[in-house]
Order: structure tokens, then sequence, then C-alpha cells
């Protein structure tokens, strides 16, 4: 909800500053899941030879081949949670801004309910909608109604007032709209460089083994491997799951900007052209 306060004789509206649940807290949890499963789970002896992690994990093991990928893994698999867990939070977030009806049928009738200069009925789809933009579209209409029974304003002054109210709606519903998508965005390159430095540290472990007087160390030459290859495809992954997430998301947050901007320029456009001053 958003209220109004009076402020040197203008209105200015006040709404809530966040909306959404907090990536630093979504972080922290999935830290703690992340290091609970790599400790209590993948390291589990009854994964490894002889139930001892310092063995070869059993073939065909997956968890064992985790806890040999190294501390690294643990970075990986907290953002990939965070990743997880905040598209889940913006699937939610941007359905209940969108509304609740198909958004391009709601402008639709909008719209046509402007073209007859009924501002009720079109007002009356803003409740029904409900949402963010929605909301921004009714503080639009409400500031046409004002301006309609004002006679203290010219005509270009209503006008420049309508869309100044829809801009400030907007500023306050947007930020909502694309909290923790810079996180998401974020992930999407850290889970690659993550991985990449998981390669790097595998392969270290790998030729130091190689570089042993002697016949080169079996067990260390493959844990290094191994180290190598799990954590490049849990960056990988985290990468491309971030990414389309991200590009998903900002689809829909464009989607409804431009949905915004049309209702916008059909308030001004139907103010001046039904109305002399």
């Amino acid at each position: 909800m958003e209220t109004k306060t009076q402020t040197g004789g203008k209105s200015r509206r006040v709404g809530k500053k966040s909306r959404g649940v907090s990536a630093g807290i979504v972080i922290l949890v999935c830290a703690c899941l992340a290091s609970l499963f790599f400790y209590f789970v993948c390291a589990d002896g009854k994964n490894f030879v002889n139930n001892d992690p310092n063995n070869h994990p059993l073939p065909g093991n997956f968890y064992g081949l985790i806890y040999k990928a190294g501390y690294v893994v643990i970075a990986i698999q907290t953002i990939l949670l965070t990743a997880l867990v905040l598209s889940v939070e913006r699937f939610f977030a941007l359905t209940k801004a969108k509304g609740k009806g198909n958004l391009i049928n709601f402008v639709y009738d909008v719209k046509a309910n402007l073209r007859k200069n009924d501002i009720t009925a079109a007002e009356a789809l803003c409740a029904k909608q409900k949402g963010a933009v929605a909301a921004i579209v009714d503080a639009g209409l409400k500031k046409y109604k004002e301006m309609s029974l004002s006679q203290s304003l010219t005509k270009e002054a209503k006008i420049i007032e309508i869309k100044a109210e829809i801009e400030e709606a907007t500023a306050l519903e947007l930020p909502g709209m694309q909290q923790n998508l810079p996180v998401i965005a974020t992930i999407s390159t850290l889970g690659t460089l993550l991985g990449l430095l998981g390669t790097v540290l595998g392969m270290i472990r790998a030729f130091s083994a190689m570089a042993t007087a002697g016949a080169p160390d079996s067990v260390a030459l493959s844990a290094g491997i191994s180290e190598a290859l799990i954590n490049t495809a849990f960056g990988i992954g985290t990468g491309a799951i971030a990414i389309i997430t991200y590009s998903y998301f900002t689809g829909k947050i464009d989607n409804m900007t431009y949905a915004i901007d049309e209702m916008g320029f059909a308030l001004t456009q139907t103010y001046a052209e039904a109305h002399d001053k």
C-alpha cells in the first residue's frame, strides 16, 4: 500500500521501500545448507571405499565425487541454491506485480474505457486487476480526474501533471519489481568464475601428483582431476541457470513497463482530445 503526504503544498506519494526477500538472508541460509550438505551428506563414510573419506569414492557415488571436489564446491552450491531461491521468489513477486488477469487484455480494456471517457469503469478494472501495474494506472486515472476538475492550471500543465504522477508511481513500484535481479545477474558470472577457480585448483593438485618423484600418485592425480571436473560442471550449470532466469524475469519486467508506458500515453492523449482546457 502507499499513501500521500503534504510537502510544501504538494502531495508526495510514500510507498514501501522493500517488498521482497532480502538477498543477504537468502545467501546466508543457502551457505549454511550447502555446508551441512557437504560435511554431513557428501563426507559420510558410506560414500567411500572402506568407509574412509580419505579413500576413493565408491564407483558411481555422486556424493563422494562432490566431496572430493574440495571446498570450492561449497561456494558454488551456495550461489546455486541462492539463484534457485531468488528465482522462485521473483516468479511469485512478478506474478503478483502483473496482477490477476491477462496484462494485454487489461490494457486494452482500460484504453477502451478511456475512449468512452468512462474513468470510473477504468478504475474498477484496476481494482479488479490489482498488482503494481494496476496501481500505477490507477494513480494516473485519479490524477486524470483531479485535473479534469481543476480550474487553476492550463491544459498543457494538466497533461504534465498526469505524466508526472505516472512517472512517480512507476519510480516507486519499479524497484520492487527489480529487487534481487542484480544478485542473479552477478551469480551468472560468479558461478562460472568459481567453477574456473575450482578447475585451476584441481589441476594444480593433479600436476603436483604427477611431479612427485618416481611413479605419480594415482590417488592424488585422480582426486585433482575429479575436483577440476566437478567444480567445472557445477560452475557452468550455476551460470547457465542464473542467465536463463535473469533473462526471463527482465523480459517480464519489460512487458510490464511497456504496458505502463502505453497507458501513460493513452491517458495524456485522451485528456488532450477530450478537454479544451
